[in-house]
């Protein structure tokens, strides 16, 4: 019998395998792809997240970039330094989630992959969770199986707020041009952006929209965009995946269970950031499930609240600016996106140092103002 189960090796399971692991519980992930497993997925990490572990990324990192350069419709570019802050890291998502599997490894998590979980029953006390080779049980489960896993569904949650936005990525190896930079363009995809973010051997160009809407030829745009950078899409792999954005604050606990990363709904609805806060789920459920097995029974349902408190009020802020901005975005590239403060506010806001908070009052009332003449 394990203390806990985590279901996916993601970022938030890693990440709260980590933390229980350390603090001597017994831990099993199960995975049911085998690691390293490829994950469509920028890879755009912010160092924020180092704070909440006592050991080194660096072997995680493909590269750190310290400038972002926005284009729009190809055009108009503008290039931003960050100054005063901590290089963005970039990773690749196998390197990255493996790395943190195996820092939970060595604190005495054991790992199960290329196992994939067929069910879950509730037996008086404990969880027991059926993989493809036979049962296993745990005091209590977290569900990291990401935005197409069927956790949540077998763990009773039915009303749940789930905003599908859309992605596709390509991989593609080329002799990187400028590797201390990403890039950002807006204007050729609707309700979205496309990013092209440098690794040290190639690029992850992708196109994400997070408003939802009309049909959008994704596969057409990023193969025209991708021309900026010399690469042929033809000759790359490409994967399509769902992001499952911030709607609302929600439960996330049930009878000794919790959500955690895109299961529990956390990507930011504005920027598509997803691996931050599943780390930051991860570190909190670990939290909560080591409280409950010492006896806190309020543990799990704190841990909703401090998700909604300390991440949901943010994001309440990110989904107004979201609706704002992607609404006339060719508004927000002028009067947002070229103006130096708004980078060093963004990249404030990814390192949690500034929160949307702080800074959407007046970045709405300059959007509006561009929409309204006369306005603010």
């Amino acid at each position: 019998m394990y203390d806990c189960i985590i279901v996916g090796a993601g970022p938030a399971g890693g990440t709260a395998a980590y933390h229980l692991a350390k603090r001597g519980r017994s831990v099993l992930v199960l995975e049911k792809a085998s690691l390293p497993r490829y994950k469509p997925c920028g890879g755009g990490v912010s160092p924020q997240v180092a704070e909440w572990f006592d050991f080194d990324f660096s072997p995680a990192i493909s590269i750190k970039v310290n400038a972002i350069r926005y284009t729009w419709k190809m055009g108009d570019p503008v290039k931003a330094k960050l100054k005063g802050s901590e290089p963005i890291w970039m990773v690749r998502r196998d390197v990255f989630d493996h790395f943190l599997v195996q820092q939970a490894q060595k604190q005495g998590a054991e790992l199960r992959d290329n196992t994939e979980v067929t069910g879950i029953e509730f037996k008086s006390d404990h969880w027991q969770v059926n993989t493809a080779t036979g049962p296993v049980t745990g005091r209590y489960v977290i569900a990291a199986d990401g935005a197409k896993g069927s956790m949540a569904k077998w763990l009773g949650f039915k009303d749940r707020k789930r905003r599908f936005a859309g992605a596709l990525e390509a991989e593609a190896a080329a002799n990187v041009k400028d590797p201390e930079s990403a890039h950002f363009e807006f204007g050729m995809v609707k309700n979205g952006y496309i990013w092209n973010f440098p690794k040290a051997d190639g690029y992850s160009i992708g196109v994400g929209t997070f408003r939802g809407g009309e049909q959008q030829d994704f596969k057409a745009i990023l193969t025209e965009y991708a021309t900026l950078f010399g690469i042929d899409l033809k000759t790359t792999q490409q994967y399509g995946h769902p992001l499952c954005l911030w709607d609302g604050n929600q439960k996330l606990h049930t009878q000794n269970a919790l959500l955690v990363g895109e299961a529990a709904c956390v990507v930011d609805p504005f920027t598509a950031e997803g691996i931050r806060p599943s780390i930051f789920t991860g570190v909190k459920a670990a939290e909560a499930i080591d409280g409950a097995i010492a006896g806190d029974q309020n543990a799990l349902e704190r841990y909703t609240q401090v998700i909604s408190d300390e991440w949901g009020a943010d994001m309440v802020w990110a989904q107004r600016l979201a609706g704002i901005f992607y609404r006339a975005p060719g508004i927000g590239y002028k009067v947002g996106v070229k103006r130096p403060s708004a980078t060093e506010r963004m990249v404030k806001i990814l390192c949690g140092e500034l929160r949307y908070a702080d800074v959407a009052n007046r970045a709405m009332k300059r959007l509006g103002a561009g929409l309204i003449p006369g306005m603010g």
